[in-house]
């Protein structure tokens, strides 16, 4: 953990033994009444607890909110619904990478039985995306989203004129991703919109879909990746170009 995160109603309350936040605390950080470690409140400001008391038990701390806790980046992914192991990693890479939004979408190439998984309802995803946060030492956990269509995915996209909208795609690009966003002059109301296929990529109907919405089709190069995979490289190469990991 290189935070330790808690919900806001926590801040007040001892953290008992068994708890998986305690037993890092004492086993791994090593502290003792009287130290600090590094803290926050999920979704809202991180900064320094204070370990008030301590035993076997339980702790007691105090918490000093120092700042926003690492805000996310106006970054949204529609991603086509992957193997449930793949989803795994791409919930803590995304949210690791700082991306605002994740929109999952059933893909009309990809596998139905995917999207019976049990992961994104059964409070997996909130606690993969929680471990992203903890990783990348935020606060801030990405909105998470699950449409049955590419078509309901799109009818969710918050479009302003300073969007700009980017469909993965090296079956008929109309240029390099790094072309597309060498054009754009960024702004702090920059925002994007990235969509990656599923295992088996998009159909000429979903391509024509995202064109329609305003989408241009970008390529990262001729290999084919996999989604997740695919996912980390796109939100990596455009966070880069909007100067957020200088």
């Amino acid at each position: 953990m290189n935070i330790v995160l808690f919900k806001e109603t926590e801040i007040d309350k001892p953290l008992k033994k068994g708890d998986e936040r305690f037993e890092h605390c004492i086993k791994i950080l090593k502290k003792k009444s009287g130290d600090t470690f590094d803290a926050g409140i999920i979704g809202g400001m991180a900064g320094k607890a204070l370990i008030k008391s301590l035993d076997e038990n339980q702790m007691t701390f105090s918490f000093e909110p120092l700042t926003d806790g690492k805000k996310l980046y106006p970054l949204t992914m529609i991603i086509g619904f992957p193997r449930p192991i793949q989803l795994k990693r791409l919930f803590r890479d995304m949210a690791g990478l700082g991306v605002e939004r994740i929109l999952l979408c059933g893909t009309e190439l990809g596998e139905k039985s995917y999207m019976k998984s049990d992961l994104v309802n059964d409070g997996t995803a909130e606690r993969l995306l929680l471990e992203g946060c903890v990783q990348a030492a935020s606060t801030h956990i990405p909105e998470l989203k699950k449409y049955e269509t590419v078509r309901e995915s799109l009818l969710s996209i918050k479009k302003s004129e300073d969007t700009h909208l980017i469909l993965l795609d090296n079956i008929n690009p109309e240029c390099a991703l790094s072309g597309f966003l060498g054009k754009i002059e960024f702004t702090e109301n920059t925002r994007i919109v990235a969509a990656i296929g599923s295992e088996r990529g998009w159909t000429d109907s979903e391509r024509a879909m995202f064109k329609k919405a305003g989408f241009t089709l970008c390529s990262m190069g001729s290999r084919i990746l996999r989604t997740e995979t695919a996912s980390t490289v796109a939100a990596s190469i455009i966070l880069d170009r909007m100067g957020v990991l200088k």
